[in-house]
């Protein structure tokens, strides 16, 4: 892998940060021990700062076999992603959505697959599990950004499993850096989105999130974590030595809550060793 590659994520993932890492790469650290990533999704910011030592996770299994099937057989994940291109209809869609494959590689393709051609690259289950969006309107399957070769080498410094957020959190020391990308969620429900997302995401699991984060920067770590901005989730931060700073695709950081939009993003940062202002 050469050091100058550009790692494009090979997932699209609702609410991922590829914009985040255009616009502000000069809130992510140039140093660290280790990148710590407990709600990994696409992982834009992984394939950003590509640690050479990363531990990362999330809860959901099919996207962590996504990770670990490249990781441990990319070669075999592009041929059956190759297979899956030349069969793609709705027959064949409908057919793989059905599926539930043990091996990895079949795993990890299926999901990259389904991601690709499903409606919005959404991931979505019904109250059993089972993946339920519709075929969506795009037909590729392999992609001229696909790296699978290299993102597998930079894969090999991840120690990647499927796990509770807090599980992660707790591992973290000083000198290793967090970033955290939570589902949004607030105290009191504002829009069917933000409902949805309380299924997979409560308020007590905020709460915990926070606490979480807490330790770690008493441990040492450096932290950058992004969430709804609503004064609900502000509180949870508030007095805690953290710095609250606000971003979105369409202005830039603000520290003043006069600038605040609903569509803002609240960043919530501390650099270990560093006075915060």
């Amino acid at each position: 892998m050469k050091e100058d590659t550009i790692f494009v994520p090979f997932l699209k993932w609702a609410g991922g940060k590829r914009w985040f890492v255009q616009r502000h790469l000069d809130l992510l650290p140039k140093t660290f021990n280790r990148h710590i990533e407990p709600f990994l999704g696409a992982g834009s910011v992984f394939f950003c700062l590509q640690p050479t030592n990363a531990l990362l996770g999330d809860t959901n299994p099919d996207l962590i076999a996504a990770y670990l099937g490249i990781k441990e057989n990319w070669q075999s994940v592009v041929r059956s992603l190759k297979y899956h291109s030349r069969k793609h209809s709705d027959e064949h869609y409908y057919y793989a959505r059905s599926m539930r494959p043990r091996n990895l590689v079949q795993r990890a393709s299926r999901m990259i697959y389904l991601n690709r051609t499903c409606f919005n690259g959404i991931y979505r289950v019904n109250l059993q599990g089972e993946f339920n969006v519709p075929r969506g309107s795009k037909d590729a399957v392999l992609l001229d950004t696909d790296c699978f070769e290299d993102i597998a080498k930079l894969l090999h410094g991840a120690d990647i499993r499927v796990a509770d957020f807090e599980v992660l959190i707790n591992e973290a020391q000083a000198g290793d850096f967090i970033f955290a990308d939570p589902p949004y969620t607030v105290r009191h429900n504002l829009n069917g989105f933000i409902k949805y997302n309380e299924k997979l995401f409560s308020w007590s699991d905020q709460e915990r999130l926070a606490k979480a984060l807490y330790r770690a920067k008493c441990r040492g770590a450096s932290i950058l974590s992004t969430n709804a901005n609503h004064p609900s989730v502000c509180e949870l931060y508030q007095d805690c030595g953290f710095r609250l700073t606000t971003a979105s695709r369409f202005s830039s950081i603000s520290a003043s809550s006069a600038h605040r939009k609903q569509f803002d993003e609240l960043l919530i940062s501390f650099t270990a060793g560093n006075n915060q202002p």
